[in-house]
């Protein structure tokens, strides 16, 4: 398998992983410790096989960090737990301020990798908008169950539940864009 197609998005489950793991059978500031860690080693692992880190990535590593440091301060896991939710409101943010300043993202992707759009600019505009309504609807979501489920719920929607959301989320997204694509106008 070609080095720029292996699943690395994987990596991002191991502070989670380790965090629920070492919360399970250890004290929380071993956990805590250990999820920053593996957040760390997570940041090397994709430097060295991808051969850069996502800005989302050093998003993500960062929140983990001072959210592991609160939560080791204040002696309360919920912080730690809390990464998704404040990941989720970044990205939601930076697309309102994306609308707001009228630019598109995802024309300015298509645009870097030198493709032309296949669709009207306004469907673009559409899907960041809704797009930017799944990731607040998801990161409120992920505030509610770090505060109101156990460790193993939140791994869950934190890892897997998530690419089922978004799954969800883009099916309903292409049927709603081949229904207002064939609505005549």
């Amino acid at each position: 398998m070609d080095t720029a197609q292996r699943p690395y998005f994987l990596l991002s489950f191991l502070p989670a992983l380790a965090y629920w793991y070492l919360e399970t059978y250890h004290s929380l500031e071993i956990a805590l410790v250990g999820g920053v860690i593996l957040g760390v080693i997570e940041i090397l692992f994709e430097k060295k096989f991808s051969g850069h880190v996502h800005t989302l990535s050093k998003l993500n590593l960062s929140l983990i960090v001072v959210l592991g440091g609160v939560a080791l301060v204040a002696k309360e896991g919920l912080f730690f737990k809390l990464q998704p939710t404040f990941t989720g409101i970044a990205v939601g943010g930076y697309l309102i301020f994306k609308k707001i300043r009228k630019e598109s993202l995802l024309l300015e992707m298509l645009k870097d990798l030198k493709q032309t759009p296949p669709l009207p600019v306004e469907f673009y505009r559409m899907l960041e908008w809704h797009l930017c309504v799944f990731l607040l609807t998801f990161a409120a979501f992920m505030a509610w169950v770090a505060v109101r489920e156990t460790t193993a719920v939140w791994l869950f929607w934190k890892t897997g539940g998530f690419y089922l959301a978004f799954g969800g989320f883009l099916v309903a997204e292409i049927l709603f864009l081949r229904l207002t694509i064939r609505r005549p106008s």
